[in-house]
């Protein structure tokens, strides 16, 4: 079995490819691409990275539900790395994208957990929030990646009004979690 962090002339090979399959995309026919793909997915069905890319060719051809398995199986064959929290983001926005929002969000928890510095995530977290309906902790998603992502003196001076009004708006969703139980 082929992981990500086995590097051999033959996986060396078979990342470039994937790479010029990768850069050859047409966004908006994704048939070549996925059609380019298969056969290194029939050569290597247990390379992470071979399922990570065509996951992310289903994807975005609008076949989330094969895409999911995918993402599934890349990321229990030992994707690594940026990969990983590529596959992650992707993997966390498609289950959102089929209405799957609690395991969207509970995705996220793991990714965030292995990525604490990863923004991207966190606004990808943000839209799963506002999906679950809890659009006051999404904004304070946002608002805390804001504190902790944007470098600007304009912005400085008020991070600790921005941190304490996200916390005020998480509140928000959890009071009202809290009134909708009793």
């Amino acid at each position: 079995m082929t992981r990500v962090t086995r590097e051999t002339s033959t996986t060396r090979e078979l990342y470039d490819e994937l790479d010029r399959i990768f850069a050859a995309r047409d966004r908006d026919d994704m048939a070549p691409t996925i059609a380019a793909l298969l056969p290194l997915h029939d050569e290597h069905p247990h390379d992470a990275r071979v399922l990570y890319e065509l996951a992310g060719a289903y994807d975005t051809a609008g076949d989330e539900e094969r895409a999911l398995g995918l993402y599934e199986q890349a990321t229990a064959e030992g994707l690594e790395g940026d990969l990983r929290r590529r596959c992650y983001l992707q993997h966390g926005s498609t289950l959102r994208n089929v209405g799957r929002v609690e395991d969207s969000l509970a995705l996220f928890a793991q990714a965030r957990a292995e990525f604490p510095e990863s923004a991207a995530l966190g606004v990808f977290e943000s839209l799963s929030l506002h999906a679950a309906g809890r659009p006051s902790t999404a904004l304070a998603s946002v608002l805390l990646l804001l504190a902790d992502h944007v470098e600007s003196e304009d912005l400085d001076r008020y991070k600790p009004a921005v941190r304490g009004n996200a916390a005020y708006l998480a509140s928000l969703d959890e009071a009202s979690s809290a009134a909708a139980a009793l």
